[in-house]
């Protein structure tokens, strides 16, 4: 008899384990949605359980009641990834992986980012979820939605280049939380780091270049790269990046005949891409001429005389 129920025992664990190996359809399927900011990956993994006739989000509902620790799904954790650091409401949340928690109530949710990514909402289990290990707190305002909504959803909207809204809807509530990156910060390491690693190639020098001449900061920095970049292979591009660090910089008269050059080096590259710059390059050329012939004389000849 003993042997007997050994056996079925064996039996059944390997059932079940043939069982989680064969793909079903879950009552609450995962999904997964990723978004950039800036230059900002964030992906959110989550479960998307149903309303199915059952109330949710309210006084003592069924599914997520008020003031209660929410898992934000149903399954497993819901994990929240950021590739940089972000400020949510205002408050940083450093780069990396976390468990996201809430505990609805009807005007406003309480909105919790756990360092355990794989947190229980269980707070009794081993790897249940624990105060002490949260990375950030925050209170996000709720509204009411058009109509129900099934099937809970997190969304991401309201996108700029350094901003977003991460939202939670289920039942009648929409809750929303204000995501910020630093995009300026965040993409100048990039740059920076680009230029490090590839120290020697001329198209990333002068994607460096254009980088801080487009933000207008740290020109001094830019047309080193931008010099480099001529120096490994001048092209009509590089060249023409030149000539407007220049012309940002103020020295009008010493990137007009680069400008110009940079037209002329156009003209004879058979690059099927030269007819987009084209113009902005003609453009530049006759701001340029305008610049320098409204300058003094002595300040044209002196600078002529230094060349």
């Amino acid at each position: 008899m003993k042997k007997l129920f050994v056996l079925t025992a064996s039996l059944t664990v390997a059932a079940q384990v043939a069982f989680a190996q064969i793909k079903l359809p879950q009552a609450s399927p995962g999904a997964m949605i990723m978004q950039t900011v800036g230059t900002t990956d964030m992906t959110v993994t989550y479960s998307r359980p149903s309303l199915k006739g059952r109330a949710a989000l309210g006084n003592q509902t069924p599914l997520a009641p008020y003031g209660q620790l929410w898992r934000t799904g149903a399954n497993g954790a819901t994990s929240f990834k950021a590739t940089t650091d972000v400020m949510v409401e205002g408050q940083k949340l450093p780069a990396g992986t976390y468990s996201v928690f809430t505990i609805p109530a009807e005007t406003e949710w309480t909105l919790i980012f756990n360092k355990d990514a794989t947190a229980s909402s269980d707070e009794s289990a081993p790897n249940g979820y624990k105060k002490e290990q949260d990375a950030l707190r925050v209170q996000i305002k709720t509204e009411k939605t058009s109509r129900p909504v099934q099937t809970f959803a997190i969304s991401f909207s309201d996108l700029t280049d350094s901003t977003a809204k991460l939202n939670f809807e289920w039942a009648e509530a929409r809750a929303m939380a204000n995501l910020k990156v630093d995009v300026v910060t965040n993409a100048q390491a990039n740059v920076e780091k680009a230029v490090a690693d590839k120290p020697e190639d001329a198209g990333v020098l002068q994607a460096a270049a254009n980088w801080n001449l487009s933000k207008n900061r740290n020109l001094d920095q830019a047309l080193a790269w931008v010099d480099k970049s001529i120096g490994l292979k001048e092209t009509y591009s590089n060249v023409w990046t030149k000539a407007q660090i220049l012309a940002k910089m103020g020295k009008v008269t010493e990137a007009l005949p680069l400008a110009q050059k940079a037209l002329t080096l156009g003209e004879a590259s058979n690059d099927p891409i030269f007819k987009f710059f084209k113009e902005g390059i003609q453009k530049g050329v006759t701001e340029y001429q305008a610049q320098v012939a409204a300058l003094p004389v002595k300040a044209v000849k002196g600078k002529k005389k230094k060349v």
